[in-house]
């Protein structure tokens, strides 16, 4: 058999795991926290999980990586020079570990995520000697970027800079072209200084592709800084947690709450979220409640949005929809949720009156209402709210529109302009949210369920680019 390398994507957090196995014994990389996909993975396959390895101590998820080497008996490999509470096999650049007698991981320095960041290469071997098969590169060489530099804090993002620049360098040196490159990040996580341009890639591809191969340091070093936006609150609790070592996670159901208590925890100011799709929160939902569909990428936004530690009560139509948002929220840290209820809102209401519904427009919608010709039924807009992040609205944003990025609204609904509110992003998931947390303070507001792509094209007048 050859060698083979499964993806596990975790695309709700824009990453993915790795299992290579030469058909006897494998080598996970970079597991998240619910282990139980990778176990059924290998059990499938047929193969006992060897070595578990981390890339970096990770900022954007807790990891699996100790649970799951503790659960197998695999050797756990960790660089080195992180300081962890726990035992693990200490690992540096030049190292090389046995895998089997078909597979072998060469360990690479490759600092700019962190300090102490690791790729492996995935030798196999070949007629007595081995040949490289690719290398996974957690948050180092990405498809078409590399992961940002910031995150340890903003006074070493250049400092990271260069020795992300560095570090690609060096791997592009090590491998041929042909060589796969296996990254963790770049799929939609904050932890990519810009997202993924393919599904997969090699060596040879990012050589022509990325700019960090393509600009001398300096000028990859400027562009990347001044791209990167912010990044989710939650993080900061993400790295304490992987340094500590994370404690197994419990998915099981979760205490029900009736109607009153629902009431009770709006009322006490805790978290009740809605993971229905948006259009059914628009329709009738709890009032007080925020929408996060599960069709989005929930826990981050919710991680996000949150005060760390603030009581979570989950909203759904069935059972298994709450299972999937228990599983997205302790990749985040999030370990259980207060409470949770399921089925409609009409069962969730104490009274009628705590039903509430959003009006829903388009941006055709809005054009009309600004020339005069409000379609019926909707309130005349006195307030357009783009609730994107700044690199989106840097790229272009309608006239007149007020700026407030998602995760500062919370903390920033006084600045938005009295009259009724028009809320869009860029596809109506983070608008909705918005206007969920616009309407429990008080404020009217309408949701822009709309690509922003369509803005233009329906006659809404864009501000002019600088």
């Amino acid at each position: 058999m050859t060698v083979q390398v499964a993806v596990i994507a975790t695309s709700s957090l824009g990453d993915r795991s790795y299992l290579a196995t030469d058909g006897r014994v494998a080598v996970v990389v970079d597991p998240q926290r619910d282990i139980d996909r990778i176990v059924y993975l290998a059990g499938e396959k047929g193969v006992r999980i060897t070595h578990v390895v981390e890339t970096h101590i990770h900022n954007d998820y807790v990891s699996g990586g100790l649970q799951l080497a503790r659960l197998t008996g695999a050797h756990y490999l960790v660089s080195a020079d992180d300081e962890v509470d726990f035992d693990r096999m200490r690992v540096a650049d030049g190292d090389e570990v046995a895998v089997s007698d078909l597979l072998r991981l060469r360990v690479v320095g490759t600092p700019g995520h962190t300090f102490h960041h690791l790729s492996y290469v995935l030798d196999e071997a070949d007629d007595g000697g081995w040949s490289p098969l690719g290398v996974f590169t957690g948050g180092s060489l990405l498809f078409g970027t590399t992961g940002r530099t910031d995150l340890l804090g903003q006074q070493h993002a250049h400092v990271l800079a260069h020795h992300q620049h560095a570090s690609a360098r060096r791997l592009a040196d090590l491998l041929p072209d042909g060589a796969q490159v296996w990254p963790t990040h770049g799929f939609g996580s904050f932890c990519s200084a810009s997202q993924a341009d393919a599904p997969e890639s090699t060596i040879g591809r990012e050589r022509q592709a990325n700019s960090v191969l393509r600009l001398a340091a300096d000028q990859f070093v400027t562009e990347t800084l001044a791209g990167l936006d912010a990044y989710p609150a939650y993080y900061a609790h993400m790295g304490v947690a992987n340094t500590a070592g994370p404690t197994p996670v419990d998915l099981s159901p979760v205490t029900r709450a009736e109607a009153g208590q629902l009431r009770e925890r709006i009322a006490a100011g805790e978290w009740v979220v809605d993971l229905r799709h948006r259009k059914a929160y628009a329709a009738s939902h709890l009032a007080g409640t925020v929408s996060l569909g599960l069709d989005g990428p929930m826990s981050t936004w919710l991680g996000w949005l949150i005060d760390w530690g603030t009581p979570i009560t989950l909203l759904a139509e069935t059972p298994e929809q709450v299972a999937d948002a228990q599983r997205e929220l302790v990749r985040i840290g999030i370990d259980r949720p207060a409470a949770q209820a399921t089925g409609a809102p009409e069962q969730w209401a104490a009274d009628r009156s705590d039903l509430r519904e959003l009006p829903l427009a388009d941006f055709p919608s809005l054009a009309a209402a600004q020339a005069g010709n409000t379609p019926g039924g909707l309130p005349a807009p006195q307030v357009v709210l783009d609730v994107r992040m700044t690199n989106e609205w840097q790229a272009g944003h309608l006239d007149g529109a007020v700026h407030i990025p998602l995760p500062d609204l919370p903390d920033r609904l006084g600045e938005v302009p009295p009259g009724t509110v028009w809320v869009h992003c860029g596809s109506g998931y983070r608008a909705t949210a918005a206007a969920a947390l616009l309407a429990n303070a008080g404020r009217d507001v309408v949701v822009i369920d709309d690509t922003f792509g369509r803005a233009e094209s329906a006659g809404v007048r864009m501000a002019p680019t600088t």
